[in-house]
């Protein structure tokens, strides 16, 4: 775990007992340096937090949202405070994100749907001139995204490289299906380069561009690298689906960055064998961890656990219908379908676990998006009798869950329901992996070996 030392203040807090050096996030609230000041003053009340004009701060607001800047001179007072008006210099509060906000959230989603689904119908179209419209129109649009301007300018650099990867599959399609795998992979690597561009030019949404950055490489890497070794497009999709469904455990892990002097006492880390001949004078006190640090720590990394949900639920279930379409042989198409079912029951569980609602729903709409695919091409095999049969077995199935949902009540949050969860989950995973044996071929290729080796004999 790494420092990220650009979310830091400098500051120098003047107050009735003199001068405090602090350094704290710059998410943390007024009240929280207030509280430090008077903790390390010895102060009996927690004083009041002004700049050097003597505005007050309030004791909500962060730090950063209030403009002060690293180096600042602040002052705390515990005599009664003036209340002045917004015009003599106060600093008014940032208004709190709303349904505004939300809103523009959702089209920028919707925005990126219709483009991709732009890039798509423009990419099997017939007409040139269609195409290059559609192409210049999402270029354009993916220029205007990334730059930093505006009040929804994160919400724009969000889609942004979804308009790029669209335009990239407009100009880059092939109807081979070989090609494929490779065509993605270029789109993948064109989305995170404008992703890469927008967090260049502006950091309004800093962890979704981290996840189009990430995401994009990684299906760059691995599409391009199955290309050059000559692998079957099934190897690809089924080692996507793999990594999305290792990745739900994964990320979880590694998104939430929290900063070292956090966790560590670094003043009691640095006492050698030298330094501690000598007690030391200075006047700083050991580092305190403001609860405003606490909520940037942990709103950073729901936004990056809910970038990665998205991604990993975009890559299952575009990995999914392709890994059926693409395994034709009989033992291939086996183990694509136990694939598929294993990581659909595997990304639901792992969705359990995710205490984020944004991201569990994203996860256990990938789980519920590879069942479905799964069910429709089964559904195809089945005659009308069998699917009548299914029909009223799936009804009286629906029922029975209703009534043991109601029987048990808040059950499965219990330690019991839990541990096998756990179990089922890791059962899951490992049959995840074996069934990658099978789709991608290599169980047949060996059969086959083995069944000439008999024959040779």
């Amino acid at each position: 775990m790494t420092t990220n030392a650009t979310a830091d203040l400098a500051l120098s807090v003047h107050g009735p007992v003199g001068v405090l050096d602090l350094v704290v996030p710059s998410g943390a609230a007024a009240v929280d340096v207030a509280e430090a000041y008077a903790r390390q003053a010895g102060l009996s009340t927690v004083p009041v937090l002004c700049t050097r004009i003597g505005a007050v701060l309030p004791p909500d607001l962060a730090l950063a949202r209030a403009g002060v800047r690293p180096g600042d001179v602040l002052v705390a007072t515990t005599s009664p405070v003036p209340a002045t008006g917004r015009g003599h210099g106060s600093v008014a509060s940032a208004p709190a994100d709303g349904p505004t906000d939300t809103s523009a959230t959702l089209v920028a989603i919707l925005a990126a749907a219709c483009a991709v689904t732009a890039g798509w119908l423009a990419a099997t179209t017939g007409d040139d001139r269609l195409r290059f419209a559609t192409v210049a129109v999402l270029v354009a649009a993916s220029v205007l995204g990334v730059l930093p301007v505006g009040r929804y300018a994160a919400q724009r650099a969000t889609a942004a490289p979804a308009f790029a990867g669209a335009a990239a599959l407009a100009v880059a399609w092939d109807p081979h299906v070989e090609r494929l795998p490779m065509i993605l992979g270029l789109c993948g690597l064109v989305a995170a380069l404008a992703a890469a561009t927008a967090r260049s030019l502006g950091r309004e949404a800093d962890e979704a561009l981290q996840a189009w950055i990430v995401a994009g490489g990684l299906l760059f890497g691995l599409t391009w690298m199955c290309t050059l070794a000559g692998a079957p497009p099934r190897l690809t999709w089924s080692l996507l689906l793999v990594l999305a469904v290792l990745a739900a455990r994964i990320v979880p892990g590694l998104v939430v960055d929290v900063p070292d002097q956090y966790l560590i006492d670094l003043e009691r880390l640095a006492v050698t064998a030298w330094s501690a001949r000598e007690p030391t004078t200075g006047k700083r006190g050991r580092s305190v961890v403001p609860r405003g640090a606490v909520a940037v720590v942990s709103g950073r990394g729901t936004r990056l656990l809910t970038a990665a949900a998205a991604a990993l639920a975009v890559v299952a279930v575009v990995s999914a219908p392709l890994l059926l379409s693409t395994a034709t042989l009989r033992v291939d198409r086996i183990g694509a379908r136990c694939l598929v079912g294993f990581a659909g029951a595997a990304l639901l569980l792992a969705a359990r676990s995710y205490r984020h609602r944004g991201a569990g729903a994203m996860l256990r709409t990938a789980g519920l998006g590879c069942w479905l695919v799964l069910l429709v091409v089964l559904l195809q095999l089945m005659g009308e009798t069998s699917l009548r049969g299914l029909a009223i077995g799936v009804v009286l199935l629906g029922g029975a869950l209703v009534v043991v949902a109601v029987a048990t009540g808040r059950g499965w949050r219990s330690a019991w329901w839990s541990r096998r969860a756990e179990v089922a989950e890791g059962l899951c995973g490992a049959l995840v992996v074996a069934s990658l044996f099978v789709a991608a071929g290599w169980f047949r290729e060996v059969w086959e070996m083995a069944s000439l080796w008999n024959l040779g004999s």
